[in-house]
C-alpha cells in the first residue's frame, strides 16, 4: 500500500468511527446510544454483567473516556475542515489530474507534458514541477510503469515527498519556558495579518493561555484600532498607540506590560511596507533589539503571513521578507478561496520554510495548525 493510501485509510477509518457532535451533551448521548446497541447484541444471560462492567469503567475513568471522545471529535472536525477548505483546489487541478489519467491509457511524453502544465497552473511553481517531473520519469522508468492508472497514487506520494524531503517538519509553536512567548508577525498589507493574529489569539486563549496583542503597525491608518477591536471581540489583552508612534517604543511598552501582568503569549503586529525594504528592515531590526532586551534569544517565532490567492506573488514576498528578517514559519491565509492549493508545496520547495497555520474560512476559529497528512488527504481524496 502506498503512502497516500495509508493516509486515506487512516482518515477514512476515523470518519467511519466518529459521529460528529457540536457539544459534550450530544457526545454523551451518542456514547449511551452506542452502549445500548452493544448491550442488545450480547446474549441475554450476559447483559447485566456487561452493563455493570461498563458502568464500572466509566466511573473509574470518566476523564479518560471524555478525553478520548473529545480527541476523536476534534480530529474529525479538522479533517472535514481540510476537505471543505480545499474543495476549490480539488475541483480545479485535482479534477484535471483525474481527467488526464483517464484520457491516457499509456504513459508517454504527451502525458508528461500535460501533467507538467497542470501542476504549473496549480501554482506549485516551475522549479518544483520540473524537479517533480524528472523524479517521476525516473521512477516510471525504474519500475517499468506503462499504465497511467498506476500513476495516480505515485503522483500524490511524490508530491508528499517534495514537501517532507527527508526532514522532520514541525508546525508547533516554539513556546518560551522562561517568561512570555513572543511571536512577531510580518507581511504586506491586505494579506489578512490582523485577522490572522486575532484568530491565533482566540485559538491560544481557548487552550488556556493568557494572550496580549501589541499593535506595532503604526504606519497604516487605523491598524492598531483594528487589532484593538479583535482583542475586545475575543476578550484578550491589548496594547497600542496612535498612528505615527515609534513601533519599537510600542513593543517596549507592550512587553513591559506583558511581564508585569504575567501574560503567557505576546502577539506583535508590524507594518508591511515591503515596497521600501530598507526602512522596513531598519524598523524590524529596532523591534528585534527591543525584544532581545526582554526575551533571551529574541522572538520565539517570526511568522510571515501570505495570501494563498496571490499565488507566485506570495512566493516572491516570502523570498523578500526572508532577506530582511529571520522567518521561522508561514501562515497561509484564504487557502479555501483559491483553486491553486499547490502553493503549499511551492512555498516549502522554493523558500525552505514550513507552513505552520492555514486559513480555511472566515470564522474566528477557522485557523488550523498545518498538517501535511490532512492536507494531502483533503486535496487528493478524490484521486483514488
Amino acid at each position: 500500500m502506498g503512502l497516500f493510501s495509508k493516509i486515506k485509510e487512516m482518515f477514512k477509518k476515523d470518519s467511519e468511527e466518529v459521529v460528529l457532535e457540536e457539544d459534550n451533551e450530544s457526545l454523551e448521548e451518542t456514547l449511551e446510544d452506542n452502549e445500548t446497541l452493544e448491550v442488545e447484541e450480547v446474549e441475554e444471560e450476559h447483559k447485566k454483567e456487561v452493563v455493570l462492567e461498563k458502568e464500572k469503567v466509566k466511573k473509574e475513568n470518566p476523564k479518560i473516556i471524555k478525553k478520548e471522545d473529545k480527541e476523536k471529535t476534534t480530529l474529525e472536525k479538522e479533517v472535514k475542515r481540510y476537505e471543505k477548505g480545499l474543495s476549490k483546489s480539488r475541483e480545479g487541478f485535482v479534477s484535471k489530474l483525474v481527467s488526464l489519467t483517464n484520457r491516457y491509457s499509456k504513459v508517454n511524453d504527451e502525458f508528461f507534458d500535460e501533467l507538467e502544465e497542470i501542476l504549473i497552473m496549480a501554482d506549485i511553481g516551475v522549479n518544483t514541477v520540473m524537479s517533480f517531473i524528472d523524479r517521476l520519469r525516473k521512477r516510471v522508468s525504474k519500475e517499468g510503469i506503462t499504465d497511467t492508472s498506476e500513476l495516480k497514487e505515485i503522483i500524490v506520494d511524490e508530491l508528499f515527498i517534495i514537501y517532507v524531503n527527508d526532514q522532520v517538519l514541525s508546525s508547533k509553536i516554539n513556546y518560551n519556558t522562561n517568561g512570555p512567548t513572543v511571536i512577531l508577525f510580518v507581511g504586506v498589507n491586505g494579506v489578512g495579518k490582523t485577522t490572522t493574529i486575532g484568530k491565533l489569539a482566540y485559538k491560544m486563549k481557548n487552550e488556556g493561555k493568557k494572550v496580549l496583542l501589541v499593535g506595532a503597525d503604526t504606519f497604516r491608518a487605523g491598524a492598531y484600532l483594528q487589532l484593538k477591536e479583535w482583542a475586545e471581540k475575543i476578550d484578550v489583552g491589548f496594547y497600542g498607540k496612535e498612528e505615527g508612534s515609534d513601533p519599537a517604543s510600542v513593543v517596549f511598552d507592550g512587553l513591559k506590560k506583558a511581564k508585569d501582568d504575567e501574560y503567557d503569549v505576546v502577539l506583535i503586529d508590524t507594518a508591511g511596507r515591503l515596497q521600501n525594504k530598507v526602512n522596513l528592515m531598519k524598523e524590524l531590526e529596532k523591534i528585534n533589539k527591543v525584544i532581545d532586551g526582554f526575551i533571551e534569544g529574541g522572538a520565539n517565532e517570526t511568522l510571515l503571513i501570505l495570501d494563498a490567492t496571490t499565488g507566485q506573488n506570495g512566493i516572491s514576498q516570502a523570498k523578500a521578507f526572508k532577506e530582511i528578517t529571520n522567518i521561522t514559519g508561514i501562515v497561509l491565509t484564504k487557502l479555501d478561496g483559491t483553486a491553486k492549493g499547490g502553493i503549499v508545496l511551492a512555498i516549502k520547495e522554493e523558500v525552505g520554510l514550513p507552513v505552520k497555520y492555514i486559513g480555511l474560512g472566515e470564522g474566528k476559529d477557522d485557523l488550523s495548525v498545518f498538517d501535511i497528512e490532512k492536507y494531502i488527504y483533503g486535496l487528493f481524496k478524490d484521486m483514488m
